[in-house]
């Protein structure tokens, strides 16, 4: 599998990254119709991670995503449809794999995420871990959730803390750092069910011999657009997100990523 192989044909070509970033940290934003937030998380990162390369993925946005990413110094792959975060996740994986970064970190394109916070991820990542969380309740900050979401969330932590063998307060967060096992395992097996994704790679990761573990960080409100949840979207997202680990858990267990 190359670079090429990772774009559908109508897809604009991805540059390989630059300079001395290529082979350590790869920072990748799933991005859908970001065009307000996009640039200003990228400077961010940037400015966080001067020696990281940048990735937007746009998502099949139809707003200015790409052209604002792209004035903001990240490379852009661009999706000709939408495929969801998972999907996107999956494509920058394989990216990942092509140019042998060693860790790939995932931030939300919305500015939910303090790009600040990727150093303490990256603190334990390797001899503690290949997955690490950054988790919003598990002992910083005061982001909280309300109402059927909230009871959805306790219940998916008590789920999936016991299926891994280790606490993880946060299972829906979107923002990780992966090492090269972990992006190798997720280039061929990152799920893409929608809302899923989070959940499930982490059920792949433990079944695949990989650890995980977990870092408190401090996260902001979303600075632009709508949240994508609501409580009935709530109630069916904890649907089918046990229905995913079910799936996952009767699968036939991926291997580790020093196979691949």
């Amino acid at each position: 599998m190359t670079a090429e192989d990772l774009r559908p044909a109508s897809a604009a070509p991805v540059p390989a990254p630059r300079g001395a970033a290529t082979g350590e940290l790869l920072v990748v934003l799933p991005a859908l119709n970001e065009q307000d937030s996009v640039a200003r998380v990228v400077q961010e990162v940037r400015a966080a991670q001067p020696a990281a390369t940048v990735l937007v993925v746009d998502d099949g946005s139809t707003d200015a995503t790409a052209a604002r990413a792209t004035r903001a110094g990240a490379l852009v792959m661009r999706l000709p449809f939408n495929l969801g975060v998972g999907g996107a996740m999956r494509a920058a994986y394989r990216y990942a794999r092509e140019y042998h970064f060693s860790f790939v970190v995932q931030v939300d394109a919305d500015g939910q995420h303090d790009a600040s916070e990727i150093a303490n991820l990256l603190a334990v990542i390797d001899d503690d871990a290949d997955v690490v969380i950054g988790s919003r309740f598990a002992g910083r900050g005061d982001y909280a959730v309300r109402g059927p979401r909230r009871w959805a969330m306790r219940l998916l932590s008590a789920a999936l803390s016991g299926i891994v063998g280790t606490s993880v307060k946060d299972p829906t967060s979107g923002f990780r750092l992966v090492n090269r096992k972990a992006i190798a395992l997720f280039a061929e097996h990152y799920p893409e069910e929608y809302l899923g994704d989070t959940v499930e790679a982490l059920v792949i990761a433990h079944r695949a011999g990989l650890r995980i573990t977990q870092v408190p960080v401090v996260m902001r409100p979303r600075e632009t657009g709508a949240a994508s949840t609501n409580p009935f979207r709530s109630a069916v997202y904890l649907l089918r997100v046990v229905v995913a680990v079910g799936l996952a858990l009767i699968r036939r267990a991926p291997r580790d990523g020093r196979d691949f």
